[in-house]
Parts: C-alpha cells; sequence; structure tokens
C-alpha cells in the first residue's frame, strides 16, 4: 500500500554528473530541467513564486514507480511506458510517475524487438530508466515510494519489502492469490498486457493519445498476439478490439502484416548472440520447495539449437551462474508457411527429476501438448516436438509448477515407495546426492530452504541489480527523463502532423 511519510530522496539515487565534467549542473541547466518537469507531470499555468516553490517540494515528494517484469519483453517495456505518461497525463495533484524498465540497462541490447521499436518511434533508449539506475528500496525506506505493477503481480523474493508499497496491479495471467499484493488488482486473460493498458487509456482520457504512444500501443498488442490471427490461440476479442480502436483513432499508423514483420525479424534475431545470451534473452524463474527452475524461450530451430558447439558445457554453466536446477528451452520459430513451431528440451542432470518433469509434461491432457521424443545426443537432455502449437510458455507454467511440486511430494514419502519410469527412490536419492551435488549443491543439502512463495512468472529472481553497486542516476536526473520523455512525445507528434 502506499506509504505516508514523505522523507527526501536522498540516498535512494547516486549524483550523476555529466562526463568529463567536474562541476555541477549550471543554474541555468537546473531551470530548464524544473521547467520540463512542470511539463511532465501536469501541464497548468504557475507564478514563477509557484514555480519555484514546487520545484523546492519534489524531493519531499512521493515517487510513483511504475514497474514491469523482469524478463522486460516489449509487452512489459510498453505497459510500463504507456500507463505512467497516462497517469501523469490525468492525476489531479502533480503526483510524479516513473515507469522503471525492471532490467540492468546493458540488457536491453538482447531485445532486439524492443531496440528496433524504441529507434523506430524516436523514443531514445538514454531518456529510459532502468532498475540498476534507481534504488527502490532505499526509497520505500525513506517513506518515499508507491509501486504499480504491470505485466506481473507476485515480486520476486529479492523484493519481498517492497510488497507493503504496492498500490495497484495490472496483469493478463493467471492470479496466484496466496501471493498477489493487497491492493486493487486488474487481471484479464488477454493476449497482450498492453492490451489493457490501452484499454484503460481509451476509456479514461483518449485525447492525451498522439501518434508516437499509439504506435507503441498498436504494434507491441500486434507482435503479442501474433498478427492478432485467433487461430494461433493467443488474441483475444478484447484484443483486437483495441487494435481496432487504436487504427480508427491513426488511420495513419503501420499495416499490421508490416510492423508484425518487421518486430518479428527483430525479436528473432539471434546473429552473434552466444549460447548464454540466447538464454538470458527471455528467461522466466519458478521454484518449489528449494527447487529452481529457470524457462528460456529460444527463437530458433531446436536441432539447430541442440548442434551448438559446446552445448552441454554451456548449459551447465548456465545453471550454475543462475544457481538453478532445471533448465528447460521453448523454442519456437515459423516454417515456410509462416506457421509457428514449438519444440521443448529439458536439460535435468538428475535422472529422477528429469523424468518427472517429462512424465508430467507427457501425460498432460489440460492442455495436451501432444509431444514427440526428438533425438538428443546429449545425455541430461531430453528433446521433444511440440504438437500442440497454441501452448505458449504462459500456458506451459502452470505444467511446470506441478511438476515440481509433484516431485518435491515425492522426496518426502517413504525410501523405497516412489518409483518414476523405471528409477526407484533409491536409486534417484544416490543421484541426487552424487553425481550432480557439484553441479546443484542446494538439492544434496541436509536441510532444505524453507517453503517461499511463487516467484512472478516473468522473472529473474536472483538476479538482482541492486547487488551490482551504487545506482547512477541523481534524483534531479530521474525527473528531467521523465519530463524528456514527454517533450519527445510531444516533438514527434508535432513532426508526424506536419
Amino acid at each position: 500500500m502506499k506509504p505516508q511519510a514523505t522523507l527526501r530522496v536522498e540516498g535512494a539515487v547516486e549524483t550523476n554528473k555529466e562526463a568529463g565534467s567536474k562541476e555541477p549542473r549550471s543554474q541555468r541547466s537546473r531551470k530548464r530541467m524544473r521547467s520540463r518537469f512542470r511539463g511532465y507531470t501536469k501541464n497548468r499555468p504557475q507564478s514563477c513564486k509557484e514555480r519555484s516553490s514546487s520545484w523546492q517540494e519534489i524531493e519531499s515528494r512521493p515517487l510513483h514507480v511504475v514497474l514491469g517484469n523482469e524478463a522486460c519483453d516489449l509487452d512489459s517495456m510498453v505497459s510500463a511506458l504507456a500507463l505512467a505518461f497516462y497517469l501523469a497525463k490525468t492525476t489531479e495533484a502533480e503526483e510524479v510517475f516513473v515507469p522503471v524498465l525492471n532490467i540492468k540497462r546493458s540488457e536491453l541490447s538482447l531485445r532486439g524487438d524492443s531496440v528496433f521499436f524504441l529507434q523506430k518511434i524516436r523514443l531514445p533508449e538514454s531518456l529510459l530508466i532502468f532498475r540498476d539506475e534507481i534504488d527502490l528500496h532505499a526509497l520505500h525506506r525513506a517513506g518515499q515510494l508507491t509501486l504499480i505493477l504491470v505485466d506481473h503481480h507476485v515480486l520476486p523474493r529479492s523484493d519481498a519489502a517492497l510488497e507493503e508499497t504496492v498500490a495497484e496491479v495490472i496483469d493478463h495471467r493467471p492470479i496466484e492469490q496466496k501471493c498477489c499484493p493487497p491492493c486493487h488488482v486488474s487481471v484479464e486473460l488477454v493476449g497482450s498486457c498492453t492490451t489493457l493498458v490501452t484499454e484503460r487509456i481509451l476509456q479514461g482520457a483518449p485525447e492525451i493519445l498522439d501518434r508516437q504512444m499509439a504506435a507503441l500501443l498498436h504494434g507491441t498488442i500486434i507482435l503479442d498476439c501474433v498478427n492478432m490471427d485467433l487461430k494461433i490461440g493467443k488474441a483475444t476479442l478484447k484484443d483486437k478490439s483495441c487494435v481496432e480502436k487504436l487504427e480508427a483513432l491513426f488511420p495513419d499508423l503501420p499495416e499490421r502484416s508490416d510492423i508484425f514483420d518487421s518486430l518479428r525479424k527483430a525479436k528473432f534475431d539471434v546473429s552473434g548472440l552466444t549460447t548464454e545470451q540466447m538464454l538470458r534473452k527471455d528467461q522466466k524463474t519458478i521454484s518449489r520447495q528449494g527447487i529452481k527452475m529457470v524457462i528460456s524461450a529460444i527463437y530458433m530451430d531446436l536441432e539447430a539449437f541442440l548442434q551448438r558447439s559446446g552445448l552441454t558445457a554451456d548449459l551447465r554453466a548456465f545453471c550454475q551462474a543462475h544457481s538453478c536446477d532445471v533448465l528447460v528451452a521453448m523454442t519456437i520459430f515459423f516454417n515456410t508457411h509462416n506457421e509457428p513451431v514449438r519444440q521443448l528440451a529439458i536439460f535435468c542432470p538428475h535422472a529422477a527429476l528429469r523424468m518427472t518433469i517429462c512424465g508430467v509434461l507427457e501425460r498432460s491432457s489440460s492442455p495436451s501438448l501432444n509431444l514427440t521424443p526428438a533425438p538428443s545426443i546429449h545425455p541430461d537432455l531430453q528433446a521433444y516436438l511440440q504438437g500442440n502449437t497454441q501452448v505458449c510458455r504462459k500456458k506451459l507454467l502452470p505444467l511446470l509448477q506441478e511438476a515440481l511440486s509433484a516431485y518435491s511430494d515425492s522426496k518426502a514419502t517413504p525410501s523405497g515407495q516412489h518409483e518414476t519410469a523405471g528409477v526407484s527412490g533409491e536409486q534417484a536419492d544416490k543421484e541426487l546426492d552424487g553425481a550432480g551435488a557439484s553441479l546443484f549443491p542446494r538439492l544434496s543439502q541436509d536441510e532444505e530452504e524453507p517453503l517461499l512463495p511463487p516467484t512472478p512468472m516473468n522473472s529473474l529472481v536472483d538476479e538482482c541489480p541492486l547487488d551490482q553497486g551504487l545506482p547512477k542516476l541523481s534524483a534531479e536526473a530521474i525527473f528531467e527523463k521523465c519530463s524528456q520523455i514527454s517533450l519527445s512525445q510531444s516533438t514527434t507528434s508535432s513532426l508526424s502532423k506536419k
């Protein structure tokens, strides 16, 4: 919930001086910054005295941070940017709404579709604020933080202390009742979270939309919903309706097929990426009873992925670096008929755990994956062709959670009473305590970690950017970035009208 205290921002962010400059910003620069900040929060006439007083109060105001998920795909990024834009334009009081991308700035380059789209709509990356540039925990301790979550509704373990600051949630995935913050929650199972943000803008204040923001919303929904193809199973009638309304308001928006093809090409371009970067590009994490699983989307044919040089060593190194016990790769690409193809690979050195996961996936009937085993030369990896291409990663996650729970339950049964695909519980225990112990030490500990709430479905969990050192932005720099975003939108809108 929203904290009541309003203290200073000092300590939340580090002073940010211009590169190579030993002096602070000039007085003239500060005046320009103040003017821009006023334009971002609310556009209303003020006297010189009121403006001066208003700037002096900035540092004592709470920050309303709109935070996307830790996968930070295009949907999450645009949802955060658009909702912060809407709230800043429509809130009565002079509140400060800051969109924060929930990754390190250095991680953005791995998200080709996001980089491409930002360039296309002329929104400079330098104006964006990333998680490693703002210390949300310091703001919380100062009593100055209110969080609005978009495209997820459960905070990771590293951010558990921030839950009391969550004032609102907007998400498009099934809600986890036990872990959702006690606040206003808007959840609807649509194809894109951006659809829910778009609906809110269209219902609340459609007049604030300019072509730049409309293009962001329009393209993101189209990409997320696979060009609005209802046969694919991602797009809903609400997704379709929002796209049509945006097109009616801005008839010069790009053709759907053109923007979809451009964004998909950028998203699926993994040329030059290492295996580790491909796995990290779009990963999500779940855990049960101290067993951690990473699920990565891989944008290429599984056969080509499995033939990468040194793959087994790369997979083991990734699991060690991310302290995960299981790695699931869900590949997706489009064939010559422009139809989606999905495949699965489960990498886990522990045979019993791997077989439990595979058994749950193979036997699933709701949904049915229609899995066909595929050849693999890697002994710790099971590969499948997925016949039901409508089962995306979001729909696969509950099955994987069920598999981890089933394995945890089997470990709690009396010794020797559990068997999985011909492997006895005793044999499984030996494997678990022996060969795999050095790779995944948490599974061989005598005392398991206590049961923790499920992590968000779009979560990097243990990759907390705040562990990487002090943040880089000053409070003034954050406000200036916000105002520049607004100015950039206004300038681009004016250019497009000309």
